[in-house]
């Protein structure tokens, strides 16, 4: 896969967006559509769900080179050899962890991301060490009903102050793509606006191609 520093495009198989689709073929689509990293994230799956359902995905993100996130599942993704696991806030410095490489076991080469809501929350992942972070939600989202939108200030203050990889997330679609770009934005996190057309690899495409022109 492309290094971290050089993706632009994070898409998701949401379990939530599946709409009777076999997350594999979703998966199949969001690679041939250009994304650059696929975060597998089923809320609402039980342990032993999302790890066959990361044990179907990974071959095809894999046989793509595109790298493959679980989300919450540390242990999942080391056991299954995934790129990358994706933690909140919660998950990681609730649950009494400091340092990424806490979690880190030689050899695996498993790396992690980190979500944040604010300034501060951003600041603490980098001084934990997370590989990348999520700055959102921009906007308001389905996806997280209950969150509050950081709006674009956060995403200029995201541009102008942190030195690690970040993306972009929450309520991003193409009608809204070009102000967060303007916003200092350079990745970007996308689900429903994907997931919910019918033709996903064209919509992955759409992003993909906007972001390669910024």
């Amino acid at each position: 896969m492309k290094p971290l520093s050089d993706c632009r495009l994070y898409a998701f198989v949401d379990t939530a967006y599946l709409r009777g689709r076999a997350p594999q073929r979703v998966a199949e689509l969001l690679c041939d559509g250009g994304a650059d990293l696929i975060q597998l994230r089923a809320k609402n799956s039980s342990i032993e769900e999302v790890r066959r359902l990361a044990e179907q995905v990974l071959p095809v993100t894999r046989a793509a080179g595109v790298g493959l996130v679980i989300n919450d599942h540390f242990t999942i993704a080391r056991e299954v050899g995934a790129e990358f696991c994706h933690l909140g806030q919660e998950d990681f410095f609730d649950a009494g962890h400091s340092k990424v490489s806490e979690l880190r076991v030689p050899g695996s080469g498993l790396r992690i991301g980190l979500s944040s809501h604010a300034q501060e929350q951003a600041r603490r992942a980098v001084a934990a060490g997370a590989d990348y972070v999520a700055i959102g939600p921009v906007y308001a989202t389905g996806t997280k009903p209950t969150a509050r939108p950081v709006t674009l200030d956060y995403v200029r203050w995201a541009a102008a102050n942190v030195t690690i990889p970040w993306f972009a997330i929450g309520g991003i679609n193409l009608q809204n793509l070009d102000e967060v770009l303007a916003g200092g934005a350079r990745r970007i996190c996308v689900v429903s606006a994907i997931l919910n057309e019918e033709d996903i690899a064209a919509s992955c495409r759409a992003f993909k191609e906007r972001l390669e022109r910024s």
